[in-house]
C-alpha cells in the first residue's frame, strides 16, 4: 500500500556531494519519524540519520557535520544531503518512514529498496 522510492544515488569523487531523495507514495494518512541507513559491503546496516516529523534531526556521529537531512511533509519527502564524501561512506543508503495507512490504527515501518553510493577516486 505504500511504497518508497529512493534516487540521487551514483559515483562521485572523495570530498563531492550528493544529495538523495526519498518519496512516499500509496495510502498515507501520516508520516511520522523518516530517516537513512546504509549498508557498506561486508558490514551491518547502520543507522545514519533520523527526523521527527517537526523537524527535529539526530545523526550519527560518522557523519555528524557532514550530512544534513530535510524533510518536505507536503511532498512526503525526506531528502539526505551529503558532503565532503569519504571513501568510507560508499554503501546502499536506504530511507525509512514510519507509516500510518490510510483506514488503519497504526504505525508501520516502510524500507525503500535503496540508491547506490559510491565514493572512489
Amino acid at each position: 500500500q505504500v511504497q518508497l522510492v529512493e534516487s540521487g544515488g551514483g559515483l562521485v569523487q572523495p570530498g563531492g556531494s550528493l544529495r538523495l531523495s526519498c518519496a512516499a507514495s500509496g495510502s498515507i494518512f501520516r508520516i511520522d519519524d523518516m530517516g537513512w541507513y546504509r549498508q557498506a559491503p561486508g558490514k551491518q546496516r547502520e543507522w545514519v540519520a533520523s527526523i521527527t516529523s517537526g523537524g527535529s534531526t539526530n545523526y550519527a556521529e560518522s557523519v555528524k557535520g557532514r550530512f544534513t537531512i530535510s524533510r518536505d511533509n507536503r511532498k512526503n519527502t525526506v531528502y539526505l544531503e551529503m558532503n565532503t564524501l569519504k571513501p568510507e561512506d560508499t554503501a546502499v543508503y536506504y530511507c525509512t518512514a514510519a507509516v500510518v495507512i490510510g483506514g488503519t490504527w497504526t504505525s508501520i515501518t516502510r524500507w525503500g529498496q535503496g540508491t547506490q553510493v559510491t565514493v572512489s577516486p
